[in-house]
């Protein structure tokens, strides 16, 4: 049905695409175009829609999220490292069906809101079963990283990102402000269990 791929330059139509679905705006973790500078020592990042549409553009951009993961990789206060998967559809591997990231480490932001794992799918490919699968296959990786319990987010009325989570074995530990805060078993999975 789906696999997780590491963001790559062959996705560009397709990338573009789906952030035309979302209508340009701010998605978890990807769609987000612009970095502010933390008033300190980064100075941000930047990408605009038509240096997006150029090969060079899009691929600076892919490097911006890959280098993401690294520990030194520049980033503003307050940002952790980040490993970042585009969701692909098996039959289609051209297609960018989404993006999930997982973040290394926990701020108290991320504890409070964030979470280690954030997740979006394009519209066109929603209510198909594509975000419980890829939290279930993300799940290996976030372990792989020692986090375990993995801490996962959505908003109170986001009952789609509430069932996904829950499928996927996250408990409800509380809601602060607008989001449910679950938390994800990564290893020692129950039997039936997702592996």
């Amino acid at each position: 049905m789906i696999r997780l791929e590491r963001p790559h330059v062959r996705f560009h139509r397709s990338y573009l695409e789906a952030h035309d679905e979302f209508g340009g705006a701010k998605r978890d973790g990807d769609g987000v175009w612009v970095e502010p500078a933390d008033g300190k020592d980064y100075p941000g990042i930047g990408f605009t829609h038509d240096e997006m549409d150029t090969p060079e553009g899009f691929a600076r951009y892919v490097r911006w999220r890959l280098d993401s993961s690294r520990e030194d990789a520049p980033r503003g206060s307050g940002h952790v490292p980040s490993t970042f998967f585009w969701i692909v559809d098996d039959a289609d591997p051209d297609t960018y069906l989404g993006s999930i990231s997982v973040r290394h480490r926990l701020t108290q932001f991320l504890l409070d809101v964030g979470g280690h794992i954030g997740y979006s799918v394009r519209p066109s490919a929603r209510q198909r079963g594509v975000a419980t699968e890829a939290l279930r296959l993300v799940l290996s990786h976030a372990a792989g990283l020692g986090i375990d319990p993995a801490l996962v987010t959505c908003d109170v009325d986001n009952v789609g990102s509430a069932r996904v989570i829950e499928a996927n074995g996250g408990v409800l530990e509380d809601v602060r402000g607008v989001k449910k805060r679950y938390w994800v078993p990564t290893t020692d999975r129950r039997p039936g269990d997702p592996s």
